[in-house]
């Protein structure tokens, strides 16, 4: 298609539209191998973002402004236009996606696609054209079910493959958490499992393709998990911590805790949605409640008497809705087990054992909640004995 003869109906995305614009993947796209370096990458996810997600553009063709690539890029030097052009040749020469697929049967399919088909620009204006291949557009148009979507202007701010590729796996999961949690279509141990994610080692290998890189655990995690998760947790909307999980004295797999931040970077595509409006003020009502009912809990008074929790702490609504929501019900199932003294035993030695353990302090709520897990499946085996 040349772009002088594109369609007029056909929009020209620039820079102040990337704020309301969502990108939309297949779940099985956010979670295959990314053959690509970061700029690639970035520069796909970017042109992803244009998409109409209803509607499949004509030539599977989207147009953006270079002022919007280079804004995004944050590329301002005089080099910036043979930057752009390398940028996307190494994406058309060198980039791929590694997809797995479970068919009808169970079983395993492969794919190897190449993401973009053709690109075209030219000297005396500001649009680009980006024209997708055929073998991408199911994974990014037109989707009903196993779809994830999240900001580009997150994207944007993220400096590593590696964070990208994760930020993407995290909002995967948060979303089907988002989408389960107030429903009964899966337990609260499955959802539980969506909000904190756990993935086996050699598969997040695969999954950020350093299957032959960083062979000790320790030079893995130093320049790929702790970069990606201290970018993911500054630019983000995203609060990512993670426990290594140990079989034997081999670390197995990873154990993420995903909490989202008070929204600064909200989600503005959806804002001017009334569905979403009508949701957020019910959860906010529902957040106050939690809150109402934690002030007045007699956990409250036990947690605040083994100094496990300040006056600070019970002004705080989110911290203390949390706790009523997933520390409190724990508590009431100690107490079915070991009666009040149990609940007050317990907290007892939380309190008593919290040296050494500051940093997991700050946030609290996790810390308590993982403490009594622990503890319950300890009371549970005993009691079976």
């Amino acid at each position: 298609m040349q772009i002088s003869d594109r369609n007029k109906s056909q929009k020209v995305i620039h820079m102040e539209d990337l704020y309301l614009q969502k990108t939309v993947e297949h779940n099985d796209l956010v979670t295959s191998v990314a053959k690509m370096d970061k700029v690639p990458l970035k520069f796909f996810e970017l042109a992803v973002s244009c998409l109409n997600t209803e509607n499949t553009p004509e030539n599977n063709t989207v147009f953006l402004s270079k002022k919007t690539l280079f804004s995004f890029f944050k590329a301002e030097d005089n080099d910036k236009h043979a930057r752009f052009k390398k940028a996307l040749t190494t994406l058309h020469r060198q980039s791929i996606f590694e997809v797995q697929e479970v068919n009808t049967k169970g079983k395993l399919n492969f794919k190897i696609i190449s993401p973009i088909s053709s690109s075209e620009w030219n000297d005396y204006n500001d649009v680009v054209a980006i024209k997708f291949t055929e073998d991408i557009m199911p994974y990014l148009i037109d989707l009903k079910r196993n779809f994830t979507q999240y900001l580009i202007t997150d994207i944007m701010e993220l400096n590593s493959k590696y964070s990208i590729i994760l930020y993407k796996w995290f909002s995967m999961n948060y979303n089907q958490y988002d989408t389960y949690k107030d429903t009964s279509k899966r337990t609260k141990n499955q959802i539980n499992q969506m909000k904190n994610p756990y993935i086996d080692i050699q598969e997040l290998r695969k999954m950020t393709n350093t299957v032959s890189e960083y062979d000790r655990i320790f030079d893995f995690e130093k320049n790929i998990l702790k970069t990606a998760l201290e970018e993911i947790n500054k630019h983000t909307h995203f609060s990512i911590t993670y426990d290594k999980i140990k079989t034997g004295r081999s670390i197995s797999g990873i154990q993420f805790y995903i909490d989202k931040k008070v929204a600064k970077n909200s989600l503005p595509y959806k804002e001017n949605d009334s569905e979403y409006i009508k949701d957020k003020v019910q959860q906010e009502q529902e957040q106050q409640e939690l809150f109402n009912k934690a002030v007045q809990n007699k956990y409250t008074t036990i947690l605040g008497e083994n100094l496990l929790i300040g006056f600070r702490d019970m002004q705080d609504v989110t911290k203390m809705a949390n706790l009523q929501k997933q520390v409190y019900p724990l508590y009431d199932e100690l107490k079915k087990l070991r009666g009040m003294n149990g609940v007050k035993d317990h907290v007892s030695y939380v309190a008593n054992h919290k040296n050494g353990a500051e940093s997991q302090l700050q946030n609290i709520v996790k810390y308590l909640k993982r403490s009594i897990e622990q503890y319950l499946q300890i009371v549970k085996i005993q009691n079976i004995d």
